[in-house]
């Protein structure tokens, strides 16, 4: 399907700079920018690009002045990199098709509701007194529990399990074969040196517009919730533990793991590979650089920390400096 430049600036609210009846397909990088492609331009190391690419629509920044002739139908925005998502969840959705029921699919009608213009591919299945809201979009492969409840505009990649009791906000997007809600990793040790298991009686409550990456696992509490809060972006193969608490917007990138009844702030940013220990409390606005280990409460907000065992950020740094100075001596 294609798409004219001047109704992309007028969804956008961009202004249009050359020639508005052009029409575009799909998106692409600028370097690699091609006839009927969008792309955009934020970074200053990329601006080469807009004089070479072959793309026929650019999305700039408004505070861009081109220091040559560019070829492209221009859109100019505010911030191009928030235009370019959502010219990406635009086209996006064109791939999806159009909403359409699909009852090749396994759920209980008399218990389970699904709203209206939800789309739901072949080989779901969906357990008793379920609930599943407006303009969802549930692909192949996806299996929800018993007494969950979904809000509206949720997308299910394949292979996702949703399991028993779990809620999930508005906005949400589960990508392909993350499990939410599993058993939480209870055991109690016995005399013999055999450990008998927690029954994990809890739930998971994902609130509106968190997004958890693919093979990433969040687990139920062992009584209570286990809660990430709205805004929450948690990247592939990471793993929240049972009664763990994530504060909003929070982001985590790959294979970060939070042990369990940690309690994560607001706005904090984890880089890849980092764990905190359970039981701990850690402030909000902090930064934890990659393959940091946190193991004791964080009270100072807006610290950035750094190592295995994590400290602050400029003392590490003075640290590895010590330790390399030593190196040469020797």
């Amino acid at each position: 399907m294609e798409v004219s430049a001047q109704a992309i600036a007028d969804h956008l609210g961009g202004e249009i700079v050359g020639n508005p009846q052009v029409k575009v397909s799909s998106p692409a990088k600028i370097e690699q920018g091609r006839s009927g492609n969008i792309c955009f331009f934020a970074n200053p190391k990329y601006e080469k690009y807009v004089y070479e690419s072959k793309a026929s629509v650019i999305l700039v920044n408004k505070t861009f002045v081109p220091s040559q002739a560019v070829s492209a139908t221009m859109i100019r925005v505010d911030d191009s990199y928030q235009a370019i998502a959502t010219v990406l969840e635009y086209f996006s959705s064109l791939k999806r098709g159009r909403n359409r029921g699909n009852r090749l699919f396994v759920c209980h009608p008399f218990s389970t509701k699904i709203g209206k213009g939800t789309h739901i591919e072949k080989h779901v299945s969906i357990g008793k007194k379920s609930q599943i809201g407006n303009n969802c979009y549930i692909y192949s492969q996806v299996y929800i529990g018993n007494n969950v409840k979904v809000g509206s505009n949720v997308t299910i990649y394949p292979g996702v399990r949703v399991m028993n009791d779990t809620q999930i906000g508005n906005g949400c997007i589960l990508q392909p074969n993350c499990v939410i809600g599993m058993d939480g990793f209870g055991f109690a040790p016995r005399e013999d040196g055999s450990y008998k298991k927690i029954p994990q009686t809890g739930n998971v409550i994902l609130e509106d517009d968190v997004e958890i990456g693919a093979n990433t696992t969040v687990a139920r509490a062992t009584m209570g919730s286990t809660v990430v809060h709205k805004g929450v972006k948690i990247d592939a193969q990471c793993q929240v533990a049972h009664n763990v608490e994530v504060g909003d917007n929070t982001v985590m990138a790959a294979m970060t793991g939070i042990a369990g009844s940690a309690k994560i702030g607001k706005n904090c940013l984890f880089g890849g590979q980092c764990g905190v220990v359970g039981h701990i409390t850690v402030a909000d606005h902090t930064s934890l650089a990659a393959q940091s280990g946190v193991r004791g409460n964080v009270k100072e907000e807006g610290k950035t920390l750094m190592g295995t065992i994590a400290f602050d950020y400029h003392e590490y740094m003075r640290a590895y400096a010590a330790f390399k100075s030593q190196g040469k001596k020797k």
